[in-house]
């Protein structure tokens, strides 16, 4: 890659003016701003005062030598500010992009290495299993999900998790609703009162334990919405099942034998304080029930026994002020409190002919993510929840959603994917015939919308490395509208057949829409979004 061959060549050049102690690593960065060259370093700066130098005289030097002998693909060699080394480069070096592109394919381009050997848990949506998914699950369930394909192409091993929370008072509502509705009577106070309950409840066998029947109903219904999103998970672990195995005694005993614990008017608490947290937290209260805490800790702690190196939590924006504590916990454990990662997902206000959906047909108090997807359709729906940060509330607006309008993000990279397939039918029709890749020349490849395609597939490595060390999908998300402006930007000025264009151009721009078909197919999978070929 060039940045590497930039980096090379700075490296060498800094051992010539004898430049002591060199850096590790050379930073190399495109420029916010294209008058200032395709990429610039900060080596100058970052080096001279160890070594003695004047920045801006080190950054003058290093320019003098390079424009004296420019590198391959180097145009000019400038300097900035108080040291910056700025390249200018030739349009050759976003050929060899396109080469790079082409010779990796879908299956490898912008793949690495980077987190090989280290084994990944992502637990997300892990709703309770009292009734279908609500809205705000699937911004959980596209983030957490498109997360674990980024991090798998960045070579780490991931595995997906749910974690159902099929023990306490709710579960207990729960069950006590459906047992009401089964004998035709009104659920008890505080029980579930949507019409999703009265439908289950006219399905249960006689005889049925509602416990184990309830729970499987509903997990069976978050699976097939989930499905439906694209989103499988590899495992779906029970609360329930810690206190059958004895799991979360074992782990409060852990939690004795290391004195993290204390007795106190007849509670259990767990000295979270020493660890960071505003104040202790109790595990057992005083009537002998489990906290939400001590559970929650036998479950990561069964997460660490498994052989994770690290744990990345999707929680919901309500469990904020939750990370401090679980971060205590597993300090109190004896783990690296940053091998748990706690990613919080704020809120999605949904909007209906610019006016606020609160209610749904079925559950009454919520907007099930199942009629989401009814309205919108699942590609919709997910590259939607994933256009931004999950940092910031979220506006999803069914009218946009549902357009197809090259305002409406979806449909705008979609049809960039199709436009693309449309060129390879209609080479296909005109029987155009394509020449061996070497023989492609690609030089002719100098419109700035040929370009323009170039650029944004060179930056896919650097966004895919971004949004796996940030966890930020939303980079993925962003990338691929750029990259779909651009292909739509080319299409619209540049053609790929007849009316004047040469047989060698064709070849070579069938190579470029041929690139930007993989780069697209590359995003639109780690979004978890399908490429159509026509829409």
């Amino acid at each position: 890659m060039i940045r590497d061959q930039l980096a090379a060549v700075l490296m060498n050049t800094l051992s010539v003016l004898e430049v002591a102690p060199l850096p590790e690593s050379i930073n190399l960065e495109r420029p916010a701003r294209r008058e200032h060259g395709d990429w610039s370093s900060n080596v100058a700066l970052a080096t001279a005062k160890r070594a003695g130098w004047n920045p801006r005289e080190l950054a003058g030097r290093i320019a003098e030598i390079l424009n004296a002998e420019l590198p391959p693909h180097v145009l000019e060699v400038e300097i900035a500010g108080p040291g910056f080394i700025n390249f200018r480069l030739a349009d050759s070096w976003l050929h060899e992009v396109l080469v790079d592109v082409l010779d990796a394919g879908t299956d490898n381009y912008a793949r690495s290495s980077s987190g090989a050997g280290t084994r990944v848990l992502v637990e997300f949506v892990s709703a309770n299993p009292t009734g279908p998914l609500h809205a705000g699950h699937g911004r959980g369930a596209a983030y957490g999900d498109s997360l674990a394909r980024i991090l798998s192409r960045c070579g780490y091993e991931v595995s997906r998790e749910n974690y159902l929370n099929d023990r306490g008072t709710q579960m207990q509502l729960f069950v006590a609703s459906l047992a009401a509705r089964q004998r035709g009577e009104d659920v008890p106070e505080g029980g579930y009162q949507g019409q999703y309950i009265v439908d289950w409840a006219a399905e249960i066998p006689a005889g049925e334990d509602l416990m184990e029947w309830g729970e499987a109903r509903a997990v069976a219904d978050h699976r097939a919405t989930l499905t439906r999103m694209n989103v499988e998970f590899d495992s779906w672990f029970s609360e329930r099942s810690m206190v059958e195995s004895g799991a979360i005694e074992t782990t409060l005993a852990d939690l004795r034998a290391r004195g993290v614990v204390y007795d106190h008017e007849g509670a259990v608490w767990l000295r979270s304080t020493d660890h960071g947290d505003d104040k202790d937290r109790v595990l057992i209260k005083s009537d002998g029930e489990f906290t939400y805490l001590l559970p929650d800790i036998a479950y990561h702690r069964d997460k660490f026994t498994r052989g994770f190196d690290l744990l990345i939590d999707v929680w919901g924006a309500d469990h904020h002020g939750y990370v401090p504590r679980m971060k205590a916990a597993m300090q109190s454990l004896g783990h690296d409190p940053d091998e748990l990662e706690c990613v919080i997902i704020q809120l999605v206000n949904l909007l209906k002919g610019g006016e606020p959906v609160r209610f749904s047909k079925r559950a009454g108090d919520i907007v099930e993510l199942s009629e989401v997807l009814d309205e919108v359709g699942a590609d919709s729906a997910r590259l939607t929840y994933l256009l931004q940060s999950v940092d910031s509330t979220q506006t999803f607006d069914y009218d946009i959603v549902k357009s197809r309008a090259m305002d409406n993000p979806v449909f705008y990279v979609q049809m960039a994917y199709a436009r693309i397939q449309s060129i390879f039918r209609v080479a296909g029709e005109r029987e155009v015939e394509r020449v061996p890749a070497a023989s492609v020349d690609r030089s002719l490849l100098v419109h700035e919308r040929e370009l323009d395609v170039l650029r944004a597939l060179s930056e896919l490595p650097d966004t895919v490395a971004a949004a796996a060390a940030d966890r930020a999908p939303h980079r993925i998300a962003t990338w691929v509208r750029e990259l779909a402006g651009s292909v739509h930007g080319f299409y619209h000025d540049c053609y790929v057949m007849g009316d004047g264009v040469s047989a060698e151009l064709t070849q070579a721009r069938l190579q470029l829409v041929e690139a930007a078909s993989v780069g697209l197919a590359i995003g639109l999978d780690l979004l978890g979004v399908s490429a159509p070929d026509q829409m």
